[in-house]
Parts: structure tokens; C-alpha cells; sequence
């Protein structure tokens, strides 16, 4: 593939949180932090723009907002000009679309920008609009929409089938909120207890506040080169889009894939297909962002990546396996609980993570990290969606 190898070479975010700013605003200080990040890299130097976004017509009115954002932040793309619609993928997506433009020789360099403006000035418009997130025409008229229901059955599910306990999910969220001290730019910058994860407001049972993600404004900007560019532009390590997969078995969830809820084998074969396209196998991997939009999914993601045995993500959790010294430090900026969810933004911001990871700058960082991985779910977890990263290119 030679010089189009697909590289990662600069990425930033804006403050995520209750802003009081429009989706421009967040688009314009996310594409800023991005430049920054960069000493040298100029919008003239970026032909291609891909825009994921969930909520901007809905709450923010507007359609067609790729050559808005585009020009917002002072880029004129020559190659590729569009917004994408992936829910909680978005940005992830956007991430491999541009891989695939880089790699074909359709583009030369590639901004991936994610912003979501979720809250608005009446907030029940805030959980209505969440609702849109199902499949409208069946699970909406049956109640199933808002997130934290659902997740909730397939915890208990969880619990019944393998013996998950209440203090495993609080270990999830312990352990992020933990990585998440270190970023400034994420929702919260606190320290918990397993105890105030118990002990906190109920949600829906067994899920307590601390166990949810929080709704998020924010914005992400990430640049995807081909290597020769890459190696024009930055005097940093090259960090290589080793390849992905997306996988989407079901809409309605009477349909759902599995044989039970806390059995995802979508999950398993975007994990499968991903590694296989990527060259890379499980052992590699030296750090992974997950989607931790509750406790209970980075339990149960933890064993359909393989990195423990089907059951066993709650006591692997609990036993320090995704901390920093532990088998797969995960989520090692806070993840979705600490950082906050701003949908399309979310998979940018774990690939500004790897990629810093892999440059050796994280604020929590991996000792000698060569190879890693985001991985996101969507909507009511009808679709997974991986990316790796590498120090190395697929051979």
C-alpha cells in the first residue's frame, strides 16, 4: 500500500459538559485544539472533510451541516465534503470512511470532526429526543428508547446468567472515574468510591447515577493522512489505522442477535472481523477505549472481545485487569462515565487517545504501547463498530 497507508497525526476536543454554546462553537474550539496539536499543520493542508452528527437538524435546525462546518473552521475540501449519521459511532466511523478515502488515493488529508449539542433550553426535550435513538416505527410505541432501560434489562440479565454483582458494575465506574482525574477537557474530574457508586440515586435497577454515562455537549477533531504526508506535516512516532469492522445484526429488539441479553455476537464478530482485516491478534492489543456508556457494558465488552471468558467481565474488572498495570488498560482518559457522551464526538475522542497512547504523551500512560483499539456500540446496541491503531503498518 506504500505511501497511502492510513496515519493519525493530530486530534483535540473542546470542553465536554452543560455548554452554553452552539454546535458551532464546540465544532469551532474542537478543530482549534486540533490545529494546536499540531505545530504547522494549516487548514490548507486538509482536502477532505467527514462531519458526524446525530442531534444537529434536531436540535439545532440545520441540514446539510458539512459545508457549514467546513466553513466554520476554514476549510475548503476538494475531495470529500460530507456528514455522516452513526449515533454513538459517528466518530469512529467517520475514522474508517476516512481511511478508506486516504487509502484509495481519493484524499490526501482528512479532518474527522464529531460534535453533538444534546442539551437544550427545555430539558424534557432532552430524553424525548433520546427516544428517536430506537427504531421509531416498532420500540418506540413499546416504551423501549430511553438507554438506561434497556441496559438495566440486560444487566439483570447479566446478574442471572453469570452472577454479575452490583459491586462489579461500581468497579467500572471507580476505575474511570479514576483516568478521567487526568483530563481536563472531560464532563468530570472526580475521584469515587465504591460506596457513592452504590449508594447513589437509582436510575433503573440495578443501574445508579454513577453506573450511566451523562448527556454531553462537546466536540472532537481528528486528522487522517497517507503516510507520506503524514511524514511531511509530523516529526512524531506514526500511528497507522490498522483497519476496522462494523457489524449490525437487528433494529428492533424483539429481534435482538443473541441468545439471551448479555449475549452480544455482534460484538464478537465485528471483534473477529476487525482483527482479521487489521493483522493483528487479541495479544497485541496494549490499550483499548470501549464503550462504557453503562457499568454493565464494559463488563460484557471486555468478554466478547476475548479478553476474559464469557461471564467473567465483572470479577475481571473488579480484580484490576483494566488498569494501567493490569492485562488491557482500558479507557484510560475516563471513558463515557467520566468524560460524558457526546455521541458523534465519542469515537474521535478514544482515537485522540490511542493515538496519543501510541506517541508515548498520554496523561495515563501505557508503558511502550504499540498496538490499540476503540470500539463502540449504537443506538439500543444494535451495532458495534471497532478501529485499531498501530505503531506499525498492516503488512
Amino acid at each position: 500500500m506504500g505511501q497511502n497507508n492510513a496515519c493519525v497525526i493530530a486530534g483535540g476536543q473542546c470542553k465536554f459538559g452543560v455548554r452554553e454554546a452552539s454546535y458551532i462553537d464546540l465544532v469551532q474550539e474542537a478543530a482549534k485544539a486540533c490545529l494546536d496539536d499540531l505545530p504547522g499543520l494549516k487548514p490548507g493542508h486538509i482536502d477532505g472533510l467527514i462531519y458526524a452528527s446525530t442531534y444537529v437538524g434536531r436540535n439545532s435546525c440545520q441540514v446539510n451541516p458539512a459545508p457549514v462546518v467546513a466553513e466554520r473552521i476554514g476549510v475548503k475540501p476538494t475531495s470529500i465534503c460530507t456528514r455522516l449519521d452513526v449515533l454513538c459511532a459517528g466518530g469512529s466511523t467517520g475514522i474508517l470512511l476516512a481511511q478508506g478515502l486516504v487509502e484509495s488515493g481519493m484524499a490526501e488529508v482528512v479532518i474527522v470532526v464529531g460534535s453533538e449539542k444534546l442539551y437544550t433550553p427545555e430539558y424534557w426535550q432532552i430524553q424525548y429526543g433520546e427516544i428517536a435513538a430506537s427504531d421509531h416505527d416498532w420500540d418506540g410505541p413499546q416504551g423501549i428508547g430511553p438507554p438506561p432501560l434497556w441496559f438495566a434489562m440486560q444487566a439483570k440479565d447479566h446478574m442471572r446468567h453469570y452472577g454479575t454483582t452490583r459491586e462489579q458494575l461500581a468497579a467500572v465506574s471507580v476505575a474511570n472515574y479514576k483516568y478521567g482525574i487526568n483530563n481536563p477537557k472531560g464532563q468530570f474530574q472526580k475521584e469515587l468510591t465504591t460506596e457513592e457508586v452504590l449508594e447513589a440515586r437509582e436510575i433503573a435497577f440495578p443501574l445508579g447515577l454513577f453506573d450511566c454515562c451523562p448527556l454531553t455537549d462537546g466536540a472532537t477533531a481528528i486528522i487522517v493522512a497517507n503516510e507520506e504526508r503524514a511524514r511531511d506535516l509530523s516529526e512524531r512516532p506514526l500511528v497507522y489505522l490498522r483497519g476496522g469492522a462494523q457489524v449490525t445484526m437487528n433494529s428492533v429488539t424483539a429481534n435482538w442477535p443473541g441468545e439471551h441479553l448479555g449475549d452480544w455476537p455482534h460484538m464478537r464478530l465485528a471483534a473477529q472481523k476487525a482483527f482479521s482485516r487489521s493483522k493483528l491478534s487479541l495479544e497485541d492489543i496494549d490499550v483499548a477505549q470501549v464503550h462504557d456508556c453503562f457499568s454493565i457494558s464494559q463488563i460484557i465488552e471486555v468478554e466478547e472481545l476475548g479478553f476474559c471468558e464469557k461471564g467473567e467481565g465483572g470479577p475481571f474488572i473488579a480484580a484490576g485487569e483494566t488498569k494501567i498495570d493490569g492485562r488491557i488498560p482500558m479507557n484510560t482518559d475516563g471513558g463515557l462515565l467520566s468524560c460524558g457522551h457526546p455521541l458523534g464526538a465519542t469515537g474521535i475522542r478514544q482515537g485522540i487517545e490511542i493515538m496519543k497512547q501510541l506517541q508515548g504523551r498520554a496523561a495515563n500512560q501505557v508503558k511502550d504501547a504499540r498496538f490499540g483499539l476503540t470500539h463502540n456500540l449504537s443506538g439500543v446496541n444494535v451495532e458495534h463498530t471497532i478501529v485499531t491503531y498501530g505503531r506499525e503498518p498492516r503488512k
